[in-house]
Formats: structure tokens, C-alpha cells, sequence
């Protein structure tokens, strides 16, 4: 399933003129290189036991630019949150390559592996972009794909997997319900991180904050924030009619006063913005000067506005503890890690028994998850400065 480097390493000194892309295997691939007898080695050391996982983070590339922010792409170039370099013009043509290659390719990778408390932990890699996620005629082989990755995990003995990035889309597979729905008898827990993602968001929100906006595509994610913060006594607006209708019905009765929709007259008041996919320009350019921006979404919010501060998808600071943290994930700052990655983490050291993925609302026990996220030493982000 996946290639390692000391594997690429040892055939490369043995075997003349194979495994020459030491640190990028995709190009042994593309051009031929790779040794016979890869797989073959790589099995053996699968029988050894060398690579027993406990938890098991399932992500995907996400631009074509993003293969080189892998630890197996430019290490150094992976050492930092991943943005648009002027260089990536220059490499087009291996970029368009492995556009190609992932055409065809359909094996997962290990992407990086970490070690924390008694924990074995291992992100996994499907070579598709985020545009192939967006193609309805590639939904099924998508969903194979990640089907097969959990099947592989229970066959491994992996406690949790958790599903990251698009691989948990609601229309994709539910949230990754579906998978649990076929296979009902696995033994490894399948997270979609929703829960630790709301908690995050909700105590992003300062404690003295008595207005927030709400906007963008509603998960349960966001019905959840909606609900807590009502609770809290926080008055939640909406800039769109009917995303205040839905968000009602997940209020409890007695706090439905709190949830409000307004015009964009009346929204000067309100600095905290809670933002998700589909949050339009328009809708930005309504906001007051000096606001804050915190998505609840899984990708980041176009920074359009210079004016106003951008806060980072929900993430955490991971323990010193945590072992071989050498690359950025995706857009995150170093040593920081997405809710629901660590989501995966926590589950396997509380050791929760059930399943958290679906499209049903979350519990109400976000104070417990987040209580137990900072027992383990993780921190929130702080925000950031304008």
C-alpha cells in the first residue's frame, strides 16, 4: 500500500540505477526506476512487524502544487505551511506529470509516521486532488479508495482512523457513515473529528464576546457551534433567511431568541465572524473593519480583506512529546495539527469505543472532549495579530 524511505533507500544502494528519487518515489514510478523487487521487500517488512499503527490519519493532496509539500516531495519546502511559490512554475512539467500519474494511480501512502505516549501513529495519502473529490463521475473510485484504506486499517489491527479533508464530505459518503453502514463488523474506529472541530471554533470565541455572525454552507459542525453558543448566552446572526430557519430547529426552545437574522445594516456590532465553505465576496466585504474571521470549515477562507483578521481552520498545537513533527500540514503553522487529526489521537487514548462519523448532530459533550484534548497536552492556536 505504501512505500517507506528506508526501504528507498537501501535497493538504491544495491541495486544500480533503481530507486534513484530517494526523497520523491512518484518519479521512480513515472520513469521506470523503481526496483522489481520493491513490493516484495516492503511486504517482509510488514511481516517483521515494523510497522504496526495504532492510529491511522486519512488525507488526500489537495492542488497539484501540494505533491511537493509532501515529506517524500522538497523537505525543506515542507518545513513551512504550504503556499504558492514563484519557483512551482519552474517544475510545471513534473507537476504535470504527476497530475498524470495520479490519474492512474490508485495506491495510498504513507505520507508521514509519529510517535506519541504508546501511540503509533501514520497519515495515509490518496493521490487525488481536491477537483477530483469535486467530480461526480469520480465519487464511486474515490470511495473505493477510501473504503479499502479502512478495510486495510482493521486488517492492520489500527484502533482508530480518522478521515481527513474531503474524505468525510457529506455528499461524498455521509461523513463516512456509509463505510460503517457496509461494514459494520470492523473493529477500527472510524472519526470524523466534528466534535473537537466545534469545540475548537467555540472556544476560539472569547468568553466576553456577546455577538457573532454565522455564514457559509451549514454542516454539523456548524449546527453545533450555532446551538453551544445560543446556549451561552451569545446572540448568533445569519446574513441569509434561510440559514436561520435551519440553524433554529437545532437550538434547544428556551435559547431560539438568541439566533437572529439581520441585514447588513446591523452587523456593526458583530467582529467575530464564524465562517464556513461557500462564504461569498459579497459577504466578506460586509463585515466592519478590524473583524475576525474563524472558519469552521475545513479549508481556509480567501483573505480578502486586509483590514481584518484571519484566524486558521480549526487546529491545535501539538504536545513537545509528539515525535517527528517535521513537516507542515497543509496551510498549518509548524507543530500545529487539524482538529480532526488529533480528533483520531484522542479517541485512541481515551480509548472511546464508538464510531464518530455520520450526518446526525453531534452530542452535547464538547466540554469532556475539549477537557480531554488539553489533559494530553494539546493547546489551541493562538490568534492572530492584525
Amino acid at each position: 500500500m505504501e512505500y517507506d524511505n528506508c526501504r528507498f533507500h537501501s535497493l538504491h544502494h544495491t541495486q544500480f540505477r533503481t530507486n534513484c528519487s530517494l526523497f520523491m518515489p512518484l518519479y521512480d514510478y513515472i520513469y521506470g526506476t523503481m526496483d522489481e523487487t520493491t513490493d516484495t521487500l516492503y511486504e517482509k517488512s510488514l511481516e517483521r512487524g515494523e510497522d504496526k499503527v495504532d492510529v491511522v490519519h486519512l488525507t488526500h493532496l489537495t492542488t497539484p502544487e501540494s505533491i511537493y509539500h509532501l515529506r517524500i516531495g522538497l523537505a525543506s519546502f515542507a518545513s513551512y505551511p504550504f503556499s504558492y511559490r514563484w519557483f512551482m512554475r519552474l517544475l510545471w512539467p513534473f507537476t504535470s506529470l504527476s497530475m498524470i500519474f495520479t490519474l492512474f494511480y490508485a495506491r495510498l501512502f504513507v505520507a508521514e509516521r509519529n510517535s506519541f505516549k504508546k501511540l503509533n501513529l501514520q497519515s495515509w495519502m490518496i493521490p487525488r486532488y481536491n477537483l477530483q473529490y469535486l467530480l461526480k463521475w469520480r465519487k464511486d473510485a474515490i470511495n473505493t479508495m477510501i473504503e479499502k484504506a479502512i478495510l486495510e486499517a482493521d486488517k492492520k489491527g489500527v484502533k482508530v482512523l480518522s478521515l481527513g479533508l474531503m474524505n468525510q464530505g457529506e455528499e461524498l459518503n455521509r461523513n463516512g457513515e456509509v463505510y460503517i453502514y457496509k461494514h459494520p463488523d470492523v473493529k477500527v474506529r472510524v472519526v470524523d473529528g466534528s466534535r473537537l472541530a466545534a469545540a475548537v471554533v467555540i472556544n476560539s470565541v472569547s468568553k466576553a464576546t456577546k455577538n457573532v455572525v454565522i455564514t457559509g454552507h451549514l454542516t454539523k459542525v456548524a449546527y453545533t457551534i450555532a446551538s453551544a453558543l445560543c446556549q451561552r448566552g451569545v446572540q448568533v446572526s445569519t446574513l441569509r433567511l434561510d440559514e436561520c430557519e435551519k440553524l433554529r430547529s437545532c437550538v434547544p426552545l428556551e435559547y431560539r431568541d438568541h439566533l437572529v437574522y439581520q441585514t447588513s445594516e446591523a452587523l456593526s456590532s458583530n467582529k467575530v465572524w464564524l465562517v464556513g465553505e461557500g462564504t461569498t465576496r459579497e459577504e466578506q466585504e460586509k463585515a466592519t473593519k478590524g473583524t475576525l474571521f474563524i472558519p469552521f470549515s475545513q479549508f481556509p477562507l480567501k483573505q480578502l480583506r486586509k483590514d481584518c483578521i484571519y484566524h486558521t481552520t480549526p487546529a491545535l498545537i501539538v504536545p513537545k512529546s509528539l515525535a517527528n513533527i517535521h513537516s507542515c500540514e497543509n496551510w498549518l503553522p509548524r507543530k500545529a495539527m487539524s482538529a480532526t487529526r488529533v480528533a483520531g489521537i484522542l479517541h485512541a487514548l481515551e480509548g472511546w469505543e464508538m464510531h464518530e462519523c455520520g450526518t446526525s448532530l453531534l452530542p452535547s459533550d464538547l466540554d469532556q472532549v475539549w477537557e480531554a484534548c488539553l489533559s494530553h497536552g494539546f493547546q489551541p492556536l493562538l490568534l492572530p495579530h492584525h
